[in-house]
């Protein structure tokens, strides 16, 4: 079999059952594993899969601009966000992750809610700019324009003096065994610090993100305590978050 139409085959196999197994696959196609490695390699190269561990997954969906990402299933983002936002008790205080679903629960706290909001995104700052009763505490750091969320050192010290009841974080990829991952590595360092803080997060999950993954591991799906799910999320994935003891609120 020629590469082209092997690494066709790879794609369609990886489309099908949603994961390469590079000995499987080997054995499948009569060829060296070396060359299922490198053929693997070639595809990530060019954004069409996520190498792992012995073979290869989804890769998450291509982050554009936050902007862009806002017109991205605008109507499950307000979903999950008004269902996330629900979650919310007075006098806790809640740290939200960056992101355009994270900026919905903002957007659908109750106006009498009482309670505090950390968080490293001067969207989610502003939009609470106006609420009467939510305390703003934002962290500080380097402005990583393309998320629009604060970065680094300083925001990663900043969020280790702060006990956060809950934790709302925003992902790229979310897979039952590869865990939660990111596509920039300093959003992953601020997020696992996020967790660290958090007496519980949970994770806001659209369609696109299901069974995906991004170069930076955050955490395995045993560090959360629940995901809120789009109802487009296949159900299949949503009974795995189940199996693996995740609380599941559906959006």
């Amino acid at each position: 079999m020629l590469g082209p139409t092997r690494k066709a085959h790879l794609l369609k196999h990886l489309k099908r059952h949603g994961q390469i197994v590079a000995k499987d696959l080997s054995t499948q196609l009569d060829v060296s594993e070396d060359t299922i490695r490198r053929d693997l390699r070639e595809l990530a190269a060019k954004g069409e899969l996520q190498r792992v561990h012995g073979g290869a997954l989804p890769a998450a969906a291509a982050a554009t601009d936050f902007s862009a990402r806002e017109q991205l299933a605008p109507n499950e983002k307000i979903a999950v966000g008004r269902a996330a936002a629900a979650m919310i008790q007075p006098g806790q205080i809640v740290a939200l992750d960056g992101g355009t679903t994270t900026l919905q629960i903002a957007r659908h706290l109750p106006r009498d809610l009482r309670a505090t909001v950390v968080t490293h995104s001067p969207n989610i700052a502003l939009a609470l700019g106006e609420h009467p009763l939510v305390e703003v505490v934002m962290i500080g750091g380097r402005l990583f324009k393309h998320s629009f969320v604060n970065v680094g050192a300083a925001a990663v010290e900043a969020i280790r003096h702060i006990r956060a009841d809950l934790y709302f974080m925003g992902v790229t990829g979310i897979h039952a065994r590869a865990g939660l991952s990111t596509g920039d590595l300093e959003e992953c360092h601020v997020k696992r610090a996020l967790i660290a803080s958090a007496a519980e997060t949970h994770v806001l999950v659209t369609a696109e993100k299901v069974d995906a993954a991004s170069p930076y591991v955050i955490a395995k799906l045993s560090e959360i305590a629940g995901v809120v799910v789009a109802k487009d999320v296949p159900s299949r994935a949503v009974q795995a978050y189940r199996r693996l003891g995740l609380s599941v609120r559906r959006a």
